[in-house]
Formats: C-alpha cells, sequence, structure tokens
C-alpha cells in the first residue's frame, strides 16, 4: 500500500507529474483511508462546460452520441453530473461541430432523476443510422448567474448546488471573487462588488460564505469558503456583483481600444459613429473618470475578430453599457482598421498639492469623486497610489486632511493595501461610502517625481520623472542644495556624497534636458527653479547618483550596531525598548544594508541619547524594505526615558562562517543583496586586522584558506594597510573580479573567538562547561557563573533552556587551565562570544571550582494525528530525537503552555490513553511543573519525583482552542427535558458524560448556569446513578473559579467509570432567557456588571471597545434586564478575557432590543486584543461590603452609588449570612450607628434573613430606595466573628467575584486614618488579616479620585505622600499604584501588592477628600404629594436622589434660575398688591364670592404643573431648588412634609369646600396676600 502525498496544480496529465511531498510504504492498517474520486463520464465538447457537444467515454474512447432518441431525460441527468443547471437547450444536426472517432451504438433511456449517466439504463441496438452530422448539443444554464440586475452581467450572486440556487453571503466578498465570477460568466472585468442586497433580497438556501477567491480559478466554486450551506447570513446580506461588457485593450485600465462583449465575444467597436456620449458611459463603467480624448484609425493597434455590426447611440448618462439603445444595422463599412480608441480619466487622483504626484487622495465611484478617510492610511495605501498615478515611489502618506478637507462623500475607509495591488479600488475596505469619519480626516498622499535607481531606496543613481517618463540626471549641474531636496524628497536624511560618472551603472534612455537650480530649502524638487537648456553636452555615462544619510541610524557603535535613532520631523529621536521587538530589528539592519540583527539590546546599552524620545512604537512584521513602510501605533503604551534607549546589533556587511562562532571562519561579505567569500590570494595579516576590528573581535589570531564557500567571489588581491575602518575601504581588483576559485577562500581566527561545550556528561547537553578561547579549549569557574550564562550556553549548544546549574566539580574535575575571565551574559545573546566579559576574574578558582550545567534538551515541540496543527498526540523533540509523552505526567497547565507556544490559544482538553493513537519511538518521562503562564514549554521546571513506566498506549494528547475539535468541548446540557433543571452532562474528552457530584461547589455551578442562561443555581442536588443506557464513563474534579468561559477550562477534570457514584442534579432560576445564552457579563460576581461576552459559533467570546458607547452599553443593560447603563468602562475593566474576540465597532442607536440588531464588524474581524475588552456595569448590579475588612457599616452598590443599608429589622441570622457571604467567617453580630456618609442614600431596609437564603440579594426587605430610617443612628453595622475551627465557609467564594473581593487577596477594604473627619488621611487596606499602608511610589491624584470614589466622598482635593497625616503601623502592603482616575476601586489599577520592605512608613500616601457629610444636605426624598381640586385626587412621587457634590456650572445655572424666579415673585406680589387695593373698595364679601365662583379657575395651573410632575422620571433641577433653598419651609407648610397624607380637603386650609364660607378662610387668604406684600 502506498501513500501520495501529491501537490497537483490541476494541469498535470498524469499523477505521476504532480509534485510529490513524499512517498513510502503505508502500515496495512490504514485501509479505513482509501482515498475514492467519482469521476464524469460524460463531456460537453465546442462551447463552454455547460454547453457544447455530448460525448460519453466508452472503453477508454469519448464516443460522440446521435441526436435521434436523445431527449429532455438524458439532458437532465446530464447538465446534473455536470453540476450545471437545468437543460436549456437540446441541439442536433452537429450544432456544435461534427466529432471525431465513432458515433456511441447505445442509447441512453434516462428516467431525469438519476445523479450520473452511469446509472441510466441503456438500449443495446440504436434504431438509427447516425453519423457525425448527427451529433448532439446541449446548453444546460450555468452553476452561477447574476439576478435582478438589469442584464446577465449584473446582479445578485446565485450559485446552482445539489439541483437548487441559492445566494451567497457579502460576509469577505471583494473585488476578486468578483473577478472570478466575472469571468465565469464571461463578462468581461468586474466593475464593482455590491453587498446588503443591493439587487433585492434573494430566497431559498445561501449556499456560500467567506468566499475567498484568488483571482485565479475558472469557478466560483473552486474558491475557498466556509462550505456549503454554512453561513451566519441572512437573505439581507446578498452579494451582488456587476460586471463590464465593454473593455479597453492594448493601454491601462482606462486606455485602449473599445471591445464590447457580443453573444459571449469580444468585438472592436467602429469610429465612424462613436462619439463623446458614447465615450462617457464606457468611462463610467469601468470606474474611470471622464473621456479625454476618442481616438480613431486603429490609434491602440489593430483587433481581432469581428467588427459590431451594431451602433451605440448612448445619451451620455446611463451607468452601462448594456443600457444604451443601439441601432441593428451600420451605416459605414468599417474594418479594423477603423477600430475606435478612447482615452479616460483615471479613477484616482491627488488634488491640492501643488502637482499631480502630491495632494488629497481622491477616489471616483459611480461618476461622483470622494475622499478616502485617514484611518488606519498607511505607506502601503500609498505605495498603490503612487504606483496606479505612474508617480514613481511614494515619500509619505497623510491624514488628518493635510492637503485641506475634501468635499463630497468619503468613498474608502480603513484601507488596507497589501502593497501589490494595481489600483486602490483592488485594496480591502469595509464598502463604499461606510465609515465613521469627517473630512478633517481625509487621507492625503506625496508620491516622489525623483527616484535612486541601483543602489538602496537612499542611494544609487537620480532619476526624475518628465512627461510620465524616468530620465537620468546629468552631474554637470547637480550640486549640493539639489542633492538636499532630493534626500528630503525620499525621507532619506542628509546626502552624504554626490557622485558623477555613473557609479551606480548608466541609465536608459534619455539625459533631462533641464537643470535643476534648487536652494536647498525645498520640500520636493518640484519646487525647485530649473533652467530649460542644459550647458553640458550630457550622455548616460555622466549620469549622476547621490548616497543619502536614511531615515534610521545606529549611533555608538559602528555602522550596524549601536543605539538606534529616527528622524523624525527633522529630528533625530531614540527609540524605547520597551516595544521594539525582532521584525522592527529585521527591518532596520535591511534598511541599513546590514546583515540579519543578531541582537536587541534595551537599557540604553549603547549610552543615553539626547532629545527626545520617540513618541510612537514601530509595528513592523519583518518583511518591509525599510522602517519608512512599517504601521506606527501613534501612542506608545510605556513611560520610557533614556534610560530606555534600545540598541541593536546586525550583522555586519561581512562576516565569519562555520567557524564555531561569530569571531572565526570564512571570510564573507555583503554586496548588491548577496553574501559572497573573499580570495585568500594577495590577503594578509593587515586585511585581517581589519576584519577582526570591524566585527568587534579583537585582534587576528591567523589568516589561512579555509573550506570552499560557494555563490560570488566578491573581493579578491585585498590591500588593506591596516587602519581603515571596514573591509569594504580597502584596495582591491573591484567587486566581482575574481582571479581565484573558492578553493582559496579565506579564513580568519580572531583573538574574541569564543564557543562553548559540555564535557563529561551523560549527553551533549549535561555536562562540565568549557570554552573555546582562541585555540585553546578552558574550563569555567562556578563563583561567578549565573542563570543568564547558563541560559546563552544551553541556548548557543541548541539545548533548551536550563534546568540545573551546578559547581564544585559536579561533573569532574576539567584539565588546562581556568579561564581568567568572567563571563558577564544578559541571557539574552545567542553565542557566548556575544557576552561581555570581565578581564580580571575576582576570585582564585581550581579545578575544584570547575562550574557545570543541565539543560532541558527539550528544543521543539508539535501535536501529530489530529483533525489540524492544534489537536493532537504530543510530541517532544529532546536533542534530535522525537518522542511521546506519559498523560500519567501530563496536565491542564503544560497543555496550555504547549498551546500557547504553538500559537493554538489554550488547552481545552488534555486527553490520554492514546486517544490520538500511538506513538512510536522514545516516551519521556519527565513531569513538567508548569504554572501555566509560562511561554516556552522548556521555562517550565521539570521535575523527575513522579516519573511513571508508560507504554504508547499511555501516550497523551492536548486539544488547543484553535482546533476544529474544540468547538464542543466543555459545552453542557441538561438531560431530563426541562430547560433549566436535570442532571449535568458535559462535553468532555470528545463525548457526552455525566458530572459526579464528588468535589462540586458553587463556583462550578456559577459556570454551568451562565452557560446554560437560566440565572442563577437554586439547588444543587445528587441523583440516582446512571443506568445502562448512558455512558459508561463519568466526569469528575472540575476546579473552577468560577469566571471561566466555559466548564472546559476548569482544571483538573478526569474521566471516571461512573459505577454507583451520586451524579450531579441542578435547579436554575428561572426559565432558559435567550439574552443570557446570546450574551452576559462576567467577572463581577454578579449578572449585571462585567466584561461583556457574546455567544458565537459555539464559543463565547469577547468585544472590542472600538466606536463602544453609551448607547451600546444601554442595549446590553436592557437585553440583559439589568436596568440601564452607568457607564460603558473600557478598556479591560473587568480584565482581559480569553478565546475569540467576537465583535468590533458596534454602533447601536440605543433603541435596539437585542445587541445582535445593533452594526458591527463581520463575526471575528478585528485588529484588537483582550486588553480592549469592552466591560459595564448596569443600574441593577449589586454589591455588599464591610467599610474596615470584617467589621464596620453596612453598604450596597446600586444605580451607581454606595449607599447604606438601615438595621431595622436585622437579626443575627441577617448578619450572619453577610459574614458569610464576605468571607468572614460564620457568625456576626448587628448594631445601630451612624451612616458613614450621611448624604449617602439609605438604600436598604427592614432586610431580614431566612435560614434558606444563600445570598443576601435572595432575602425579603424594603423596596430599593424606600425606607424610614434615620442613617445618623440606624446605619447597620456588623461585626463578623471568625472561629478558629472555620476552615471552610458554607459558601466557599473565589476570589475573582467583584461581590467577594473583600477578604481576597486582590480585593482590599480601606479607610483614611489621621485627618479631620472619614475623608481624610493616611490610606490604609485591609489585607491578611491586617491593616497597612500604602507606599507614595507613583502616587498621584488620579489614585485620590479613585479612593474618594470607593469611600464615597467627594471629589479628590489633594494628595500626599512623606506621612503628611502620621507614619503608619504594620505593613506596608500597596506600591506603584497606577490608577486611570476612572476605576470604581482601588484594586481594579494596576498595582504591587505584597509586604513592600522596601519603602518604609515615612512614606505613607495619604488622601483628602472633600466631606461631603459636612456640606448641607441636599437630597430629595421620596415623597408622596397630594393635591386636592375639585374633589380629584392626584399623586407625585419625586424619586430619591443623593447629591454628593455640584459643579460650579451648575451652581451659577441654579443661581441664574433662582435670581429670575425672585424677579418674577416681585412682579407677581405687586399685582397681588393691586388687587388687594381694588378688593379692599368692594368689601370682602366680594372676594368670597370670587372663591365661591372660580375654584376651578384658582387651581387650573396647580392642576397643570401636578401632572406634569407625575411623569417626571428623574429628579428636576426645580426639585432640586425648592428643596435647597427653602429648607424651613416644612414648618409653614405641612404639605410638603408631611410623607403619605391622604388627599382630602381637610388636610388643606387653602382648600375651599363649595357651601361653607367661614371668615376665618377669608381671613388666612387675606393675611397670605399681605404678608407676601410685606415681605417684599
Amino acid at each position: 500500500m502506498w501513500r501520495y502525498g501529491r501537490a497537483c496544480s490541476g494541469s498535470e496529465s498524469t499523477l505521476r507529474k504532480c509534485g510529490s511531498r513524499n512517498l513510502k510504504t503505508l502500515n496495512p492498517n490504514c485501509d479505513r483511508k482509501h482515498v475514492g474520486i467519482i469521476c464524469s463520464e460524460v463531456r460537453l465538447v465546442g462551447g463552454s462546460r455547460c454547453s457544447g457537444r455530448v460525448e460519453v467515454l466508452n472503453r477508454k474512447t469519448w464516443n460522440s452520441v446521435c441526436d435521434a432518441d436523445f431527449d429532455q431525460q438524458d439532458a437532465e441527468v446530464v447538465c446534473r453530473e455536470l453540476g450545471c443547471g437545468l437543460p436549456v437547450e437540446v441541439l442536433g444536426g452537429a450544432a456544435f461541430g461534427r466529432g471525431e472517432g465513432q458515433v456511441w451504438s447505445e442509447e441512453l433511456q434516462c428516467r431525469g432523476n438519476e445523479s450520473q449517466i452511469h446509472f441510466c439504463p441503456t438500449s443495446s441496438s440504436l434504431k438509427h443510422n447516425c453519423s457525425h452530422d448527427n451529433d448532439v448539443g446541449l446548453v444546460c444554464a450555468g452553476s452561477v448567474r447574476l439576478m435582478d440586475g438589469g442584464s446577465r452581467c449584473a446582479g445578485r450572486v446565485e450559485v446552482l448546488h445539489r439541483g437548487q440556487w441559492g445566494t451567497v453571503c457579502d460576509d469577505e466578498w471583494d473585488m476578486g471573487d468578483a473577478a472570478v465570477l466575472c469571468r465565469e460568466l464571461g463578462c468581461g472585468e468586474a466593475v464593482d462588488v455590491l453587498s446588503e442586497a443591493h439587487f433585492g433580497s434573494g430566497s431559498g438556501p445561501i449556499w456560500m460564505d467567506d468566499v475567498d477567491c484568488s483571482g485565479s480559478e475558472s469557478t466560483l466554486k473552486n474558491c475557498r469558503s466556509a462550505g456549503w450551506g454554512k453561513h451566519n447570513c441572512n437573505q439581507t446580506r446578498n452579494a451582488g456583483v456587476i460586471c463590464s461588457g465593454v473593455r479597453l485593450i492594448g493601454g491601462s485600465r482606462c486606455s485602449g481600444r473599445v471591445e464590447v462583449l457580443h453573444n459571449k465575444t469580444w468585438v472592436t467597436v467602429c469610429d465612424a459613429d462613436f462619439d463623446q456620449q458614447d465615450a462617457e458611459v464606457v468611462c463610467r463603467e469601468l470606474g474611470c473618470g471622464l473621456p479625454v480624448e476618442v481616438l480613431a484609425a486603429a490609434a491602440f493597434g489593430r483587433g481581432e475578430g469581428q467588427v459590431w455590426s451594431e451602433e451605440l447611440q448612448c445619451r451620455g448618462n446611463e451607468s452601462q453599457l448594456h443600457f444604451c439603445p443601439t441601432s441593428s444595422s451600420l451605416k459605414h463599412n468599417c474594418s479594423h482598421d477603423n477600430d475606435v480608441g478612447l482615452v479616460c480619466a483615471e479613477s484616482v487622483r491627488l488634488v491640492d498639492g501643488g502637482h499631480r504626484c502630491a495632494g488629497r487622495v481622491e477616489v471616483l465611484h459611480r461618476g461622483q469623486w470622494g475622499t478616502v478617510c485617514g484611518d488606519y492610511w498607511n505607506m502601503r495605501d500609498a505605495v498603490v497610489v503612487c504606483r496606479e498615478l505612474g508617480c514613481g515611489e511614494a515619500v509619505d502618506a497623510l491624514s488628518e486632511a493635510h492637503f485641506g478637507s475634501g468635499s463630497g462623500p468619503i468613498w474608502m475607509n480603513n484601507v488596507d493595501c497589501s502593497g501589490s495591488e494595481s489600483t486602490l479600488k483592488h485594496c480591502p475596505f469595509p464598502g463604499w461610502g461606510k465609515h465613521e469619519c469627517n473630512h478633517t480626516q481625509d487621507a492625503g498622499v506625496i508620491c516622489s517625481g525623483v527616484r535612486l535607481v541601483g543602489g538602496s531606496r537612499c542611494s544609487g543613481r537620480v532619476e526624475v520623472l518628465h512627461n510620465k517618463t524616468w530620465v537620468t540626471v546629468c552631474n554637470a549641474g547637480f550640486d549640493q542644495q539639489d542633492a538636499e531636496v532630493v534626500c528630503r524628497e525620499l525621507g532619506c536624511g542628509l546626502p552624504v556624497k554626490v557622485l558623477g560618472a555613473a557609479d551606480f551603472g548608466r541609465g536608459e534612455g534619455q539625459v533631462w534636458s533641464e537643470e535643476l537650480q534648487c536652494r536647498g530649502n525645498e520640500s520636493q524638487p518640484h519646487f525647485c527653479l530649473t533652467s530649460s537648456s542644459l550647458k553640458h553636452n550630457c550622455s548616460n555615462c555622466s549620469n549622476v547618483s547621490l548616497v543619502c544619510s536614511g531615515k534610521i541610524r545606529l549611533v555608538g557603535g559602528s555602522h550596524c550596531s549601536g543605539r538606534v535613532e529616527v528622524l523624525h520631523n527633522k529630528t533625530w529621536v531614540t527609540v524605547c525598548d520597551a516595544g521594539f521587538d525582532q521584525q522592527d530589528a529585521e527591518v532596520v539592519c535591511r534598511e541599513l544594508g546590514c546583515g540579519l540583527p543578531v541582537e536587541v539590546l534595551g537599557a540604553a546599552a549603547f549610552g543615553r541619547g539626547e532629545g527626545q524620545v520617540w513618541s510612537e512604537e514601530l509595528q513592523c512584521r519583518g518583511n518591509e524594505s525599510q522602517i519608512h513602510f512599517c504601521p506606527t501605533s501613534s501612542s506608545l503604551k510605556h513611560n520610557c526615558s533614556h534610560d530606555n534607549d534600545v540598541g541593536l546589533v546586525c550583522a555586519e556587511s561581512l562576516r565569519l562562517v562555520d567557524g564555531g562562532s561569530r569571531c572565526a571562519g570564512r571570510l564573507e561579505v555583503f554586496h548588491r543583496g548577496q553574501w559572497g567569500t573573499v580570495c585568500v590570494v594577495g590577503g594578509d595579516e593587515r586585511a585581517a586586522k581589519v576584519v577582526c576590528r570591524q566585527l568587534d573581535c579583537g585582534e587576528p589570531l591567523s589568516i589561512d584558506v579555509s573550506s570552499s564557500g560557494t555563490g560570488r567571489i566578491w573581493m579578491s588581491y585585498v590591500d588593506c594597510s591596516g587602519s581603515e575602518s571596514t573591509l569594504k575601504n580597502c584596495g582591491s581588483l573591484g567587486w566581482d573580479e575574481p582571479r581565484c576559485t573558492h578553493f582559496f577562500d579565506a579564513e580568519i581566527i580572531c583573538s574574541g573567538h569564543k564557543k562553548s561545550r559540555l564535557s563529561d556528561g551523560p549527553h551533549l547537553c549535561s555536562g562540565r562547561v568549557e570554552v573555546l578561547h582562541g585555540k585553546t579549549w578552558v574550563t569555567v569557574c562556578d563563583d561567578d557563573f549565573d542563570q543568564q550564562d547558563a541560559e546563552v550556553v544551553c541556548r548557543e549548544l541548541g539545548c533548551g533552556l536550563p534546568v540545573e546549574v551546578l559547581g564544585a566539580a559536579a561533573f569532574g574535575i576539567g584539565k588546562g587551565e581556568v579561564w581568567s575571565e568572567e563571563l558577564n551574559c544578559r541571557g539574552n545573546e545567542s553565542q557566548i562570544s556575544l557576552c561581555p566579559t570581565s578581564s580580571s576574574l575576582k576570585h582564585n578558582c581550581s579545578h575544584n571550582s570547575n562550574i557545570g550545567i543541565r539543560c532541558s534538551g527539550y528544543t521543539s515541540v508539535h501535536l501529530m494525528n489530529g483533525s489540524d496543527f492544534c489537536s493532537g498526540r504530543v510530541e517532544l523533540q529532546y536533542l534530535s530525537e522525537w518522542g511521546t509523552v506519559c498523560d500519567v505526567s501530563w496536565g491542564m497547565r503544560a497543555a496550555s503552555v504547549l498551546c500557547g507556544q504553538l500559537k493554538c490559544g489554550s488547552a481545552v482538553a488534555v486527553l490520554g490513553s492514546d486517544w490520538f493513537g500511538e506513538g512510536s519511538g522514545r516516551i519521556w518521562a519527565d513531569v513538567f511543573d508548569c504554572q501555566g503562564n509560562e511561554t516556552h514549554l522548556s521555562k517550565c521546571p521539570i521535575s523527575s519525583w513522579s516519573r511513571t513506566a508508560c507504554s504508547h498506549k499511555q501516550d497523551a494528547g492536548v486539544i488547543c482552542t484553535a482546533s476544529s475539535l474544540a468547538l464542543h468541548e466543555g459545552r453542557v446540557r441538561l438531560s431530563g427535558g426541562m430547560e433549566c433543571e436535570g442532571e449535568v452532562e458535559v462535553y468532555f474528552r470528545q463525548d457526552w458524560r455525566r458530572v459526579l457530584l464528588d468535589s462540586w461547589s458553587e463556583s462550578e455551578a456559577s459556570v454551568v448556569y451562565r452557560q446554560l442562561g437560566c440565572g442563577s443555581v437554586l439547588s444543587i442536588s445528587n441523583s440516582s446513578p446512571s443506568s445502562s443506557e448512558h455512558s459508561y464513563m463519568c466526569a469528575t474534579g472540575f476546579n473552577c473559579s468560577g469566571s471561566e468561559v466555559h466548564l472546559g477550562n476548569c482544571s483538573s477534570a478526569q474521566a471516571v467509570n461512573c459505577s454507583s457514584r451520586e451524579q450531579l442534579y441542578i435547579t436554575c432560576s428561572g426559565k432558559f432567557n435567550p439574552a443570557h445564552s446570546s450574551i452576559r457579563l462576567v467577572d463581577s460576581g454578579g449578572d449585571c456588571a462585567g466584561r461583556l461576552e457574546v455567544f458565537h459559533s459555539g464559543s463565547w467570546g469577547t468585544v472590542c471597545d472600538d466606536f463602544w458607547d453609551i448607547e451600546d452599553a444601554q442595549v446590553v443593560c436592557r437585553q440583559l434586564q439589568c436596568g440601564v447603563a452607568l457607564n460603558a468602562l473600557v478598556p479591560a475593566w473587568f480584565g482581559a478575557g480569553t478565546g475569540p474576540i467576537w465583535l468590533n465597532e458596534v454602533e447601536c442607536e440605543g433603541n435596539e432590543t437585542s445587541l445582535l440588531n445593533c452594526r458591527y464588524q463581520p463575526w471575528g474581524e478585528n485588529n484588537c486584543g483582550h486588553k480592549e475588552d469592552v466591560g459595564i456595569i448596569c443600574s441593577e448590579f449589586k454589591e455588599f461590603r464591610l467599610t474596615e475588612g470584617c467589621e464596620g457599616n453596612l453598604e450596597v452598590f446600586y444605580n451607581g452609588t454606595w449607599g447604606n443599608v438601615c438595621v431595622n429589622r436585622m437579626s443575627a441570622e441577617t448578619a450572619s449570612l453577610i459574614c458569610r457571604e464576605l468571607n468572614c467567617g460564620r457568625t456576626g453580630i448587628e448594631k445601630a450607628t451612624k451612616a458613614r456618609v450621611e448624604s449617602a442614600p439609605n438604600w436598604l431596609d427592614n432586610v431580614k434573613c431566612r435560614k434558606h437564603d444563600s445570598t443576601p440579594l435572595h432575602c425579603p426587605s424594603s423596596p430599593w430606595g424606600e425606607n424610614s430610617c434615620d442613617n445618623t443612628t440606624e446605619a447597620a453595622h456588623i461585626t463578623c466573628k471568625r472561629e478558629k475551627n472555620d476552615l471552610t465557609l458554607q459558601h466557599p467564594r473565589k476570589c475573582s467575584s467583584l461581590t467577594h473581593r473583600a477578604q481576597c487577596s486582590k480585593h482590599l477594604p480601606l479607610r483614611l486614618r489621621g485627618g479631620e473627619g472619614s475623608c481624610s488621611g493616611r490610606l490604609e487596606v485591609y489585607h491578611n488579616s491586617e491593616w497597612g499602608t500604602v507606599c507614595d511610589d507613583l502616587w498621584d491624584i488620579r489614585d485620590a479620585q479613585v479612593v474618594c470614589r470607593q469611600l464615597g466622598c467627594g471629589p479628590a482635593l489633594s494628595v500626599d505622600g512623606s506621612a503628611a497625616f502620621g507614619a503608619g503601623e504594620g505593613t506596608v502592603w500597596l506600591n506603584r499604584v497606577k490608577c486611570r482616575g476612572n476605576e470604581i476601586h482601588l484594586w481594579d489599577c494596576p498595582h504591587s501588592l505584597k509586604n513592600h520592605t522596601d519603602c518604609s512608613h515615612t512614606q505613607d500616601a495619604g488622601v483628602a477628600c472633600a466631606d461631603v457629610s459636612l456640606a448641607p444636605v441636599t437630597t430629595t426624598e421620596i415623597i408622596d404629594t397630594s393635591i386636592a381640586v375639585d374633589h380629584t385626587t392626584i399623586k407625585t412621587t419625586s424619586p430619591s436622589l443623593a447629591i454628593l457634590s455640584i459643579s460650579p456650572f451648575v451652581l451659577l445655572v441654579l443661581g441664574t434660575m433662582i435670581f429670575l424666579a425672585l424677579v418674577l415673585l416681585v412682579v407677581l406680589f405687586c399685582q397681588n398688591r393691586m388687587v388687594w387695593k381694588v378688593l379692599s373698595k368692594k368689601g370682602p364679601m366680594v372676594v368670597y364670592e370670587g372663591l365661591r365662583k372660580g375654584p376651578n379657575v384658582i387651581y387650573e395651573e396647580i392642576n397643570r404643573r401636578s401632572v406634569t410632575n407625575r411623569n417626571t422620571q428623574r429628579a428636576s433641577f426645580l426639585s432640586e431648588v425648592q428643596h435647597s433653598g427653602y429648607e424651613g419651609v416644612d414648618e409653614e407648610l405641612p404639605l410638603s412634609g408631611e410623607v403619605g397624607l391622604e388627599t382630602t380637603p381637610e388636610n388643606y386650609d387653602d382648600v375651599i369646600t363649595p357651601g361653607v364660607l367661614e371668615n376665618n378662610v377669608a381671613r388666612r387668604f387675606l393675611i397670605c396676600l399681605q404678608n407676601s406684600t410685606f415681605s417684599h
């Protein structure tokens, strides 16, 4: 049995002609994996794939079929077998030409429902005498079509699969896909791709999604996609295409000979009747600009085939040629000599930049010019624009409307070109007109009208763009000022050297006939003056060349090593080491013409720079030619100084190879991008001295003939004086002018030659350390050899990481000398020859102090025999040998490290018992004691204590999150038929298993109920043992923190035999809530706050904070029935998530019922990291705390504010439940006390917990905000008691839960001591049952703001250090706190939590907050106000509102309103005074009469305002002003003070009861008027 690892392109005639990956004998047990193929025994010839002459395969020969007996049923089967549509036409009489060979002697008798003609019955005798004149032809419908677009070449994309037409989803749909479709339909070039059902919604199945064509496929079905019928779309997202029925040939995309698609054939057009209107339509259809010129007489060459027999009669406003009327007869006799040509304007332009090669980018779409948004606009995009315009190299990519704001539509945004596209329109972008920009962000480009050829980007022959042609420049009139402008335009720093006489080779074509006359300060040669006549007679032998300094340099070392500096805004700036990585280093070395990067050095290894540190961060991919093309991040995440200046060592332009270290070996030099050797003939010790000096390798020890190299011999007869700085400065016969062969390649050994080995150990990776110094092996002293030195030795030997460093000659006493130098490696060097050394050893060492090391030896890892790269049997490479791992010694943490190392996410399952088949070879018995956060498996400690004898039947396997097998791993379900009650089953190790009750807690339950979307767990119980109909294996041992995405992420689980053990049965609090199954908030301890996660494609993922705002948060809170959003917390407020980032750029209006109804990017499309995960707090989120750790005032967080809990009806049972909830012991004692912050709202009252309540939130109480307590005496205070035997609590909690942070190591109660009141003083935190202080390192006002907010005080007034409130006692717990200022709790800020012995109490941090308890209390109680009008009762309710602080602006507004109210009152009282005078003249009876007649009039305005207040949901400014300005009104008006009065007339003195007129009523009314007038 053979296995062919074939790589066919598809065009080979036989399988043997395909490329072969491997060919070897297979195990006979592979018989389950035989390959099968279904081939078609019918074909259509002479037409297309779905039309032509019918031929059938008969005995290895193709025969044509007679038309006499070929009917509709036969045609249906042929079309079906070929994957085409239904038969359109059956044609006889050899319509597609006469065939060759035989006519089939049998007759098909298909029924029409067969899948292949192979299954059709046949008649063995043909009733007719047929020849090739009777060959039958067939036209089937194609397998792809465009619908509802007005022509066959435009419309909604539909594909035929399994006999049914279906649509294509617009996810990832782009011009590459459209090009394949248009080609398949014979419809010319793709003009436009459309989405969101532009041509109307289709029906039927959605067959394809995530289509990804390379552009070379012959049919859309050959493109990659998600799979037939696999999609996440609906019919509102159907893809559409517009193909062009016209093309321009012989010029560019927008110029050439006009050809029209007619009956699937391209025909030319006669010039006689082709006019301006026709030209406008052609240019418009091709997406080009307006017509520039119509050219006759075959200006772009004579076409082939037919000349179109019709005449276009376009009006000029049509979108496509297809819509133009035509005349069926041509009035002129035309030939190909009359083929018309056309030049259209390009579809992209640069405007307002001074010339056509610089300016604001504008693109033409649907006949209208529009701009491009500058979001993510970079050099790769600029390169495409410059190439499309024929404007040379891109010099700069600009944004923020550098060339002024444009107008009209913004057509493109988030353009992401690879740099190789032929036109900007072919680059990926979200879609035409889709953006979040305005014209202040318009993108711009500067293309270079000059280039340097034959060297690098910053050196070479000078050429300028003149009339769209590159011409060389004469060296006679080119001076230093001209050179400065050229270097400046190219972004290449200052000119280093101007060279004449074609130093970079002779150019081709013309020499420029003009002479530059730059002053030197111009930004581009375009702005320089020119002389129109050249004074010199120049040829290409006199081409000028130029060497510029570039935008990057290395300072403080050599040309290829030193501190990295970048030219930014005409100033050299240093680069921070924090974000500079290997990819950035590769680009820098490449741009400088050096070799590969040898070492990236931080901490100002080449000295501290001067001036600024660059505020941007390079994000190179590593394949760019210059850093100019690398993306940058505009904000640096790290606070860097010159102490963080990055340094870089690149391989020099010469190297020594195959000698064991960088300082010994065959000499090679780098020239014109290629390494070559140097001939030893003519070389001497002076040349060797230059080489060793250039490589910083000391003095030369020898120069000799080496082993033969390959490639070019660049230099020979090298003649150095010995003082040159580089070998290239020495004399020689010239580049590539050898006078010898590779037998004479030079070899040099320098004194810096050092390499290591391990001797007398059990294998190559273990033994006594010995170093080759010069030409002698020496041992190393153990006194100064440390872990960093060991890492470099292990790395140099290819032995992984060091496991153990052993002194005292553990591997025996060496011979010879003990090295007199000391290694000072940093640990990241690749060889010890790169490590610094100390020339004098401080210790007197003998061979008894020889150092030895043991390296891990593990150098590589992979997963074998899985379904993909991220699942399979674990195999590790030890040195050069591969082996498997025993499942007994392999755990979840080691598996997660392995998955991370393979870039496969984290582990979701560890599978033993040769789940992925038995391996072969060695079985490694080492145990990897990983913590789970290591980046590489070899960084885990390796233990030998628990080694166990294993066979390959115990080979361990792993499934990582990136594997397709991980889709269901960890999913849960409840058996028994009810949505939220039943036995728990988990998909564990690729099978559904019941869960055993053993070691199950609420943490595991919280993970399960979040997965199920069933609310919280009400009860956990056991069920009867598994019956025989269920799986015989169960799962047990889950150990969750409570924050995991799914149960499969919990550690330590294992599969065991169910036997008769009790299994888990749970009951959840509510019915299945689809909202909780599709979105959730996690890692806060409650359902209404946390990191937002959405469920998609079988797994939970996070949401990126791009475009996230409060409207989006409102939708989430509404969907989860959690009230309103208090804020939208970003980024990663509740910690970084794991797994996929599903949503990005979410844009909600705020009134949607579901988050998935909002706009967002396609699932999984983002450039975000988990540090940008969205967090939310909704108003219904609740959290309890005790203000001083495990004692203090009981406070609850609700509606965004910490408030009091009243002590009324509170019992010891309630206090004990609070203590258990907060992990503070089993029992508690309650008492009444004063509220810590009196102005805080009283949120809860009458809390009375029962024995069966599992959390305080389940306890009965008064409604939130309704209370009858005095917070000066009736706030609840609880003291918890922890007994010595309280080893475990009744409800064990995990530290990840926000609700139970109080006593966890990360979640710290706070208090202020030593100040005045409770809102100022020395900050103390409670940790490990002890109060301690905070160190003032990095302590600032933002940290203070968080503390004040958490304590319920007012804004931070000052921040104090140096023990301003007195020195504290005990431990200094916190240091280096770095808050943003908007966190809710101090523990949300980055901080260091430990016993900080490096900080004394003289550095204790303090805070002064505004003490709102000392200010006037401006709270609005809940007031039930009743007003009686005509015996009608109206009730208004004002919500309780605590106003903790008022900004000066609000005070100004309130003051203005009060002033206006006073003015109004003065006017009213003046009017009342006039009324009083009139009434007093006519007597009191008139007053009584008026009151008797008109109570409705008197109370009409009161009634209207009352109704208005009833409909007000939040406290208004009016209610605040009344309450803050008229505190004494309660004494005079019982109406405002007596809460809950019945609205009857007897409760109001100023209500007139009809028929009752008492003198005291009139008297009260008159007194009221009189008092009012008197008071003013």
